[in-house]
């Protein structure tokens, strides 16, 4: 299979990719959010999504993790084009997204939180006609799940969230998508209004998933810590990916520069 670049399928699992988007376009009305953008990541690392407000970051986000339906362009998870994207199916080929809002329930624990939606069911009384919630199994995955994650500042997964900092609150969404997780992880600003400690606590969790094999991708205006945390930064303007660059190869003002339209250098690679 040859995608619409021009790659090859063995060129591109040579390549490692397990998430490629490519040449999506996006319209909103009159409003042309993505034109054409393509970004490719590969298991284990960490990608940084940058530019400027309604450079079209979030929409590309979102096609990749079937929240939103992209009008043309070619999407591929671990190899297999997916024709007919949704949360669901892209959950299902292991795509899972922390959001910004990060959907957690403050009145249940953290045990509960990470299985919201896909909680285990065991046989229960009255001639095992009736199941009840395995909160036993619930309780030993979670735990696991938070030390997979690296988290080791909350001291029970019985605890309610709303008990957490907002550190701890993001560093269990990270953990709920490990958890589900098998091939990627989109984040959406994940330490929106945290401070340096809290952050600290986000950015350990981000490093632990690439460690396991998960690719990692990261919308943020942090420009200075992306360039710290991420392995590649790939940064969008227009609606278009204009350069994707080894982290180590940037500084800030070369991001700035790409940002507002200066060289391009490395796109789509």
């Amino acid at each position: 299979m040859v995608g619409s670049e021009g790659t090859p399928a063995d060129a591109r699992a040579e390549a490692g990719f397990v998430i490629e988007a490519i040449d999506i376009t996006r319209r909103y009305g009159q409003v042309q959010a993505l034109s054409g953008a393509t970004l490719r990541v590969r298991r284990g690392e960490v990608l940084a999504l940058v530019g400027d407000n309604g450079a079209g970051k979030s929409t590309l986000t979102k096609v990749i993790c079937g929240a939103v339906r992209a009008d043309s362009g070619t999407l591929i998870v671990a190899g297999e084009t997916i024709a007919d994207a949704s949360v669901r199916t892209l959950q299902q080929r292991g795509v899972e997204t922390v959001y910004q809002d990060l959907a957690l329930a403050p009145d249940l624990s953290v045990a509960e939180n990470l299985f919201l939606g896909r909680e285990p069911l065991r046989t229960g009384l009255i001639g095992g006609l009736i199941e009840v919630l395995d909160r036993r199994r619930m309780r030993e995955a979670a735990e696991a799940a938070m030390a997979a994650a690296g988290i080791t500042t909350i001291a029970s997964v019985d605890r309610p969230v709303r008990e957490l900092s907002g550190g701890q609150r993001q560093a269990i969404a990270v953990a709920r998508a490990v958890m589900w997780a098998g091939t990627a992880i989109l984040m959406d600003e994940p330490t929106a209004a945290l401070g340096t400690r809290q952050t600290d606590i986000v950015y350990d969790s981000i490093h632990n998933a690439a460690a396991r094999g998960l690719a990692v991708v990261v919308v943020s205006h942090d420009i200075p810590r992306m360039l710290s945390l991420a392995d590649r930064l790939a940064v969008m303007r227009h609606g278009r990916t204009v350069a994707v660059t080894p982290a180590s190869e940037l500084g800030l003002t070369d991001v700035v520069t790409q940002m507002l339209g200066g060289t391009v250098q490395g796109a789509a690679a």
